[in-house]
């Protein structure tokens, strides 16, 4: 590259010293030299920008063009990251009978609804027979207190935003459910008693990815008494009270990873029935924008009204 360059200089270093000579003996008066313009070959260049404007009219494969420049394009593809810790969702997930916990065994609907968990726990002791080839300390009776004292601990966690102490307690899946929206929040949470013992109602040993991944879910019935208070950033009251005991009848989702010989039982989620009562609405702190005040203009509380909204009709 530098051998042409230096040959094209000195050809117009001579052409331009011999006009100025042609130009001084011809009219005996020293002038500037006039301007010589040699064409010069640069570097060939493999990929010229598009004009401006062009880009949006012209339907180019922007692929395809860099491929003919010789750029190649990197793949891109389209991953999506799975934890084989814990499963995505719960499988045959448990279906409360309605009216739990407000029927009687001696009742007619509840002696339907005893011949139903009949039919449906021969699954789960295939299940449990399963779990107990990984997990030889399992047991029916003591897991439920033991899944109890799991969910006080993960509450109690969640309280204080411990998160080293409450991914030891919940699942991956779990815990974005449980933190999502508590960040600017203050969680009071307390459990009063259990009106009844907790007892284990359902069990399934799913696979995952490949046959044999083994996880173990088991379905805890928790009847007990707490109570829950949550406040906003500005410490209101936007649910509950922390005087206001409330019965809860809850369906608690255990897992674990059988085939993990470290793998421990951890919440894995929740099964709110369909005929669950609304829960309560929240109060939610807001902002009333004030009067349009003048220079010099003082505001006066006791005489101000807050504007009500106009009344819509929403359908005839």
């Amino acid at each position: 590259m530098a051998a042409p360059v230096t040959r094209t200089l000195a050809v117009l270093q001579r052409a331009t010293w011999s006009a100025f000579k042609a130009s001084e003996t011809s009219q005996g008066v020293p002038r500037h030299p006039v301007p010589l313009l040699v064409p010069v070959r640069t570097k060939k260049r493999f990929f010229v920008p598009p004009a401006v404007g062009v880009k949006g009219k012209q339907n180019v494969n922007p692929e395809a063009k860099a491929r003919a420049a010789g750029v190649v394009f990197r793949q891109q593809y389209i991953e999506r990251p799975i934890n084989i810790a814990c499963t995505a969702g719960i499988f045959d997930p448990y279906v409360p009978p309605e009216g739990d916990a407000r029927l009687s065994s001696l009742s007619k609907e509840g002696l339907k609804q005893r011949t139903e968990q009949l039919r449906q726990s021969a699954s789960s002791q295939l299940a449990i027979r399963k779990i107990k080839e990984f997990d030889s300390e399992f047991s029916s009776k003591d897991f439920a207190e033991r899944a109890q004292e799991i969910f006080i601990e993960a509450h109690n966690a969640l309280c204080t935003f411990d998160k080293d102490k409450l991914h030891s307690l919940v699942t991956e899946r779990c815990y974005p459910e449980m933190t999502r929206g508590n960040r600017y929040k203050t969680l009071r949470w307390r459990l009063v008693e259990s009106l009844e013992a907790p007892r284990v109602v359902h069990a399934r040993s799913p696979d995952m990815v490949a046959k044999g991944n083994l996880y173990g879910q088991v379905t805890v019935r928790m009847h007990s008494r707490q109570t829950l208070a949550i406040y906003d950033r500005f410490g209101r009251l936007m649910l509950g009270g922390e005087d206001q005991p409330k019965d809860v009848l809850e369906y608690l989702v255990m897992e674990r990873h059988l085939v993990n010989p470290y793998g421990r039982w951890r919440l894995h989620g929740k099964i709110v029935p369909s005929w669950a009562p609304a829960k309560d609405p929240i109060v939610k702190t807001v902002v009333i924008p004030g009067p349009k005040l003048k220079p010099g203009e003082e505001f006066d509380p006791l005489t101000y009204r807050v504007p009500q909204p106009e009344a819509v009709q929403w359908s005839k």
